[in-house]
């Protein structure tokens, strides 16, 4: 599995402890992170470097932890490649259909806010429901750096969130995979009216249909691992202390040059 840097770790927790028998692989990215601000060509050639990576590691499946490359890569990478590929989207459709007031949003990179098919996947659920996009520059990159708990990280947070609440919505969708290691700070800000979904449980889901689908599945005797690697290698050391604090475990990380 990958992501443009630790994001898709909230995914690869959420695997880990469902699949537990599954060697795991993840891969950030983040000699390019994030993808939120980076054109769809570049995007694209990153996960397609990427899988062939994975598949050179003897990948059976293949997880896009991202929702930004989901949205913008996935389609021409299923085409290229006969390995299950799992994608993440947006938990849009159980956050319109359980609406109360008729009102969601979305937080979202400024690249997913504009992609033309997660534009669709809105317009194909939200019949009526009131939509809100928000867009969030600058969350990921803090994230990235481990600045969870700082004061830009909650002023941003507050930016975003303030003007959702104004408009009286009731759930809130976390549409990138960084997003949920801020779940906590967000309730607390939304208060528990607001219902913030996140997409771990569902992608985890897929991902396990897929392997007994194709008979892909490892053995449930057998006790799996987890590799980490990473694009950049010159924030090694900056790295594992980010990804074993999210992980929460010790992490070694190795280098993949990309």
């Amino acid at each position: 599995m990958f992501d443009s840097g630790v994001g898709g770790l909230s995914i690869a927790k959420c695997i880990r402890q469902h699949l537990p028998q599954e060697q795991l692989v993840y891969v950030a990215d983040s000699a390019y992170a994030p993808y939120g601000d980076k054109k769809v060509e570049l995007i694209t050639e990153r996960v397609n470097l990427i899988a062939e990576q994975l598949i050179r590691l003897n990948a059976k499946a293949l997880v896009i932890a991202c929702n930004t490359a989901t949205v913008n890569a996935i389609d021409q990478l299923r085409a290229q490649i006969s390995l299950p590929v799992i994608g993440v989207e947006p938990a849009i459709k159980p956050a319109a259909q359980n609406s109360k007031s008729k009102k969601v949003a979305i937080l979202v990179t400024s690249a997913t806010a504009k992609n033309q098919r997660f534009l669709a996947l809105v317009e194909k659920y939200s019949a009526g429901v009131e939509v809100f996009i928000q867009p969030c520059p600058g969350l990921v990159e803090l994230i990235e750096q481990g600045k969870l708990n700082s004061r830009q990280c909650h002023a941003l947070l507050e930016e975003y969130l303030f003007p959702l609440m104004a408009q009286g919505i009731d759930s809130l969708v976390l549409g990138c995979t960084h997003y949920p290691f801020l779940q906590e700070k967000i309730q607390l800000i939304t208060g528990k009216d607001i219902k913030v979904i996140e997409t771990a449980s569902p992608v985890t889901r897929e991902l396990k249909r897929q392997l007994e689908k194709h008979r892909l599945s490892a053995p449930s005797c057998q006790n799996g691992n987890i590799r980490f690697f990473s694009s950049a290698g010159h924030l090694k050391a900056d790295q594992e202390q980010v990804i074993s604090k999210l992980w929460q475990g010790p992490v070694s990380l190795e280098s993949l040059a990309l």
